[in-house]
């Protein structure tokens, strides 16, 4: 039987595996506490398991893990890490610290295959999606560097693309016997995908963020491929399906390009199309990079673009820009790196 590893289970699916070993299903709580509490990757240290049943484990089964490739770190204090996974892949995690509120941007695919204009990602090929436990091992290894606070999955990828291996690791981090992060503490983000997002919404309790970046759908279309299937209507529909607790909002994400977005005219439009669902609004200045030509806005079209919106009576974060210094924008190490290599993952 090929070995299983642990780290691509819930806690539901372990005590499954454990029961089809002839164990008690109560192991396996002790076995994710050993896994996601203490860091432990050796069956042989999991002390309070009999030895028999330690070396049955050994035999069926593994906990993997990951060990960062390069780790870069800017001035500001953001840490950019890249991980080589088993097969050669590469994938980035971001470290953001805020006030000791650390945040961890994680990956869900390599590559992406939704080719957004303004996207560095988007530049590479989609390859495959990871797998649960390259997901949640992004988490682990981080964890082991610094303390989390907040998990968002806005890396490399579309979330939604990979509902399978994206709900069972938000299920590990999320549970008390997990990683145990609060689902107010978790959130996904995703460009649009309608059927994807009514699935999560029933599949766990998460926040949502979208990345809208346009006002009429024919911009849209035009910078953010996925809107020809899911046009606005449709997706600020499904925005407004989405099951919220109690005083959550979703998070509209809205890149500020220079010409293109940023006038009072796409202001006043996106007030109307969000002023009937429950949000704040996250204004992200352009991050220019190598082969777009799309050009960062200027300080004075963000300062009225965020005014415009406050006036309006709208909860609006400009995002700062962190780590410029490092190659902090998704993608940016990865295709450094592969570049000096002359790779061509």
């Amino acid at each position: 039987m090929a070995n299983v590893d642990l780290k691509n289970l819930t806690l539901a699916d372990l005590e499954a595996f454990i029961a089809g070993q002839g164990k008690e299903r109560f192991r396996a709580r002790q076995i994710f506490k050993w896994i996601y509490q203490q860091g432990v990757t050796d069956f042989a240290s999991m002390t309070n398991l009999s030895r028999e049943f330690r070396a049955e484990l050994a035999a069926a089964a593994r906990v993997s893990d990951l060990q960062p490739e390069v780790v870069e770190v800017s001035t500001d204090g953001t840490r950019k890490y890249l991980f080589r996974l088993e097969d050669g892949a590469r994938v980035e995690s971001v470290l953001i610290p805020d006030e000791g509120r650390n945040t961890l941007c994680i990956s869900s695919q390599v590559g992406c295959a939704m080719a957004c204009e303004f996207c560095l990602t988007g530049t590479f090929r989609f390859t495959r999606n990871l797998t649960t436990a390259e997901i949640v091992n992004q988490v682990c290894s981080v964890k082991r560097d610094a303390d989390i606070r907040n998990i968002v999955f806005m890396g490399m990828g579309e979330p939604l693309a990979n509902l399978d291996n994206v709900v069972p690791a938000i299920k590990v981090l999320i549970d008390n016997d997990g990683l145990q992060f609060s689902n107010r503490r978790v959130t996904v983000s995703t460009s649009g995908l309608v059927p994807e997002l009514d699935i999560l919404g029933a599949s766990v309790t998460v926040n949502l963020a979208v990345s809208l970046n346009a006002t009429t759908d024919e911009l849209r279309d035009r910078i953010m491929p996925v809107n020809r299937r899911y046009p606005l209507k449709e997706l600020l529909a499904a925005c407004k399906r989405f099951p919220l607790p109690s005083r959550r909002y979703i998070t509209f994400e809205y890149v500020l390009i220079r010409d293109l977005n940023d006038t009072l005219d796409d202001a006043r439009r996106l007030v109307k199309l969000v002023s009937d669902i429950p949000c704040k609004i996250n204004l992200i200045a352009f991050n220019e990079h190598e082969g777009c030509s799309f050009r960062a806005p200027t300080q004075e079209a963000i300062d009225r673009f965020h005014k415009y919106l406050l006036d309006k009576h709208f909860t609006v974060i400009t995002r700062a820009s962190r780590g410029g210094d490092i190659s902090a924008a998704c993608g940016q190490l990865k295709g450094r790196l592969e570049s000096a290599q002359g790779s061509t993952l």
